[in-house]
């Protein structure tokens, strides 16, 4: 699931606004996908309307400033309707941020590749899974603008020292801390699914991260291909892990019933009581920030929350889920080509890094940027990574990955149905072509 816009379903949206900055340049160029405005203005369609909007057009409009480009901003709510909506009457912007790989692919032969668009060398210092998200049969169609990490366990820093609990470095390990955890009568786990209409993503980052971590990355990318069937042996020994850690009696503060109402941004909360009433919640890292961890608990983020990453199968094997926002270009130019390699580039996002809302996909990123210890250490996740693959379900069919998985994540959890009837039941959506 999309990161930002299922956090922004729990604390509120920003209102759509434009903004131009900078004098006129020259007109924009024909690209794929036509209809751009032709008036010397580059025009930055995106669907994140928070905070994060206004901090990402005070980087655009720095360079853009200094370069005399004129940008004009679209963000909205309804970013996956309205793109379409503006393809499809030729009137496409001329850069889109796509939230879902899986989307940015079906305007494939509406974008302009970025082969002599972006400098290579830009895309060669991402982290490398992340880069491949935006590729389409091996062409780039979109760059990487920006990177979350979902294989984030947090826990509340000095209880957790205190009990004596050390952070697993295997699979195996982070089981037998939760079987630990169980014994001393706190459940170890905190969960919640609830996200409005997205009510049963944050299930799909767990079955999703445990097939990556017990089958591998090819494995993982055949499934999300549908090269193997959702209800594959590998999905079902993924499930059945889930399982074990979460939905054994005990395991999950406020017990199975309670998962399914319990809002994903606000579920480790608990952890923070005195004493925890959980102590581990696998997440992504933006939950630590407003709207997700107390106040008083991001004030103080790096004495109050510790991280490790979801352990793989050996010490050496540091897989990574993660997801970010995806720059493609619809109509080209000589600024739409300075825009899209300034936010590939290592200097975008310094400024955003210091306001704990923006991660870089570059591993060169200055990391003394990112504004505490926290943010770096799980940054550090992704640039370290064996293997590094996005988000599951974005890349899906929408009727899928943000329809039926959702939708029988939640029924399984809630017992409403049981595992394998869930995973037969997506398998069964799969659309025939």
């Amino acid at each position: 699931m999309r990161i930002t816009k299922s956090l922004g379903a729990a604390v509120a949206l920003g209102v759509v606004a434009t903004m131009t900055t900078g004098c006129l340049s020259q007109p924009g160029g024909e690209g794929g996908g036509g209809g751009g405005a032709d008036d010397g203005t580059v025009t930055i369609m995106y669907g994140f309307t928070d905070s994060s909007s206004d901090q990402f057009q005070a980087e655009i409009k720095k360079y853009a400033d200094a370069e005399g480009i004129t940008v004009k901003f679209e963000p909205t709510p309804d970013f996956n309707t309205v793109i379409s909506t503006r393809v499809q009457g030729n009137n496409a912007p001329d850069i889109a941020i796509f939230p879902q790989p899986g989307l940015m692919k079906s305007f494939q032969n509406d974008l302009t590749p970025l082969t002599d668009i972006v400098d290579k060398a830009n895309l060669d210092a991402m982290v490398p899974g992340i880069v491949e998200a935006g590729q389409v049969d091996g062409e780039q169609y979109a760059l990487p603008m920006s990177l979350n990490i979902k294989s984030i366990v947090f826990y509340p820093k000095a209880p957790f020292e205190q009990a004596g609990y050390t952070a697993p470095t295997t699979l195996d390990g982070l089981e037998q801390l939760t079987n630990q955890i169980k014994g001393t009568g706190t459940t170890p786990w905190c969960f919640g699914i609830e996200s409005a209409s997205a009510t049963g993503w944050p299930a799909t980052d767990w079955i999703e991260n445990l097939l990556l971590i017990q089958s591998g990355a090819e494995t993982y990318k055949k499934w999300v291909d549908h090269e193997i069937p959702f209800n594959d042996p590998a999905v079902v020994q993924a499930a059945d892990t889930m399982s074990t850690l979460l939905l054994t009696d005990g395991n999950v503060n406020g017990g199975r019933q309670s998962i399914a109402s319990n809002n994903f941004a606000t579920a480790a909360n608990p952890m923070f009581n005195t004493p925890p009433a959980c102590y581990m919640y696998r997440q992504g890292n933006f939950v630590a920030r407003s709207g997700g961890f107390p106040d008083e608990v991001l004030a103080n983020l790096d004495s109050t929350v510790g991280v490790f990453p979801m352990p793989g199968l050996t010490e050496a094997d540091k897989p990574v889920l993660g997801g970010g926002d995806l720059a493609s270009v619809f109509n080209d130019s000589e600024d739409v080509d300075k825009i899209m390699n300034y936010m590939a580039s290592a200097d975008f996002g310094q400024d955003w890094a210091k306001d704990n809302g923006f991660i870089s996909p570059r591993t060169d990123f200055d990391q003394s940027l990112y504004p505490n210890d926290l943010t770096r250490q799980m940054a550090g996740f992704a640039y370290d990574s064996t293997s590094f693959v996005f988000d599951g379900s974005d890349q899906m069919p929408g009727e899928v990955g943000s329809g039926t998985f959702w939708k029988e994540m939640t029924a399984w959890i809630s017992g409403s149905e049981s595992e394998q009837q869930a995973l037969d039941n997506i398998e069964a959506s799969w659309p025939a072509s």
